[in-house]
């Protein structure tokens, strides 16, 4: 009797000693929500930028129409696509992400086009804007950053065993991360 009383006893010690982790993933999960939030936040910052890029550039010069045209169509297809919190699976986030990546390109061509006028060099309202997109952009990339690595806690924690056990009684399912584009590893070239 007493040895089942002490069974019982250390049993009780270590259960309490390690809970199922429900609250954690609760945090960590929200986390992982918060930091979406954040991401769309930078890109809804560059949605708003490049109309007032893109109208400062036509008022300053006249050029390539098909440039612009692929901005605007780019950006109206990234911010077409909504993705909540609770939807972060690797495929959801794949067509997000190719989404933005289309604006990306769009927005290169288009500094590149710049670069290529010299009058609007002297425009200072388009190098502040350009500066702008250029700080959005790092944005961008430091919230995916950020982002990926509160997933990566995230999926973590709820893989460990045996919280991998009470995640999947719960719910708790593993998140995506934001990838690099295909073809990224490869280094852009610039002509002249």
């Amino acid at each position: 009797m007493k040895k089942l009383l002490l069974y019982l006893v250390g049993f009780v010690i270590l259960a309490s000693q390690s809970s199922c982790g429900y609250n954690d993933m609760v945090q960590k999960d929200e986390q992982v929500s918060s930091q979406w939030a954040q991401v769309q936040n930078s890109y809804q910052r560059r949605a708003d930028l490049v109309p007032n890029l893109v109208n400062t550039v036509k008022g300053a010069a006249n050029f390539e129409k098909e440039t612009l045209t692929q901005v605007i169509e780019a950006r109206s297809k990234a911010t077409s696509i909504q993705l909540n919190a609770d939807d972060l699976t690797p495929e959801n986030l794949e067509k997000f992400q190719a989404a933005q990546s289309q604006l990306s390109g769009s927005l290169s061509r288009l500094m590149a086009t710049a670069e290529a006028y010299p009058d609007l060099k002297a425009n200072q309202n388009f190098l502040e804007l350009q500066a702008q997109l250029e700080g959005t952009e790092n944005r961008i990339s430091v919230e995916r950053q950020r982002f990926n690595t509160t997933v990566q806690d995230y999926n973590t924690y709820i893989r460990a065993f045996p919280r991998n056990f009470f995640a999947g009684w719960f719910g708790f399912e593993k998140k995506g991360y934001f990838e690099a584009a295909a073809g990224a590893q490869n280094a852009p070239t610039v002509q002249f």
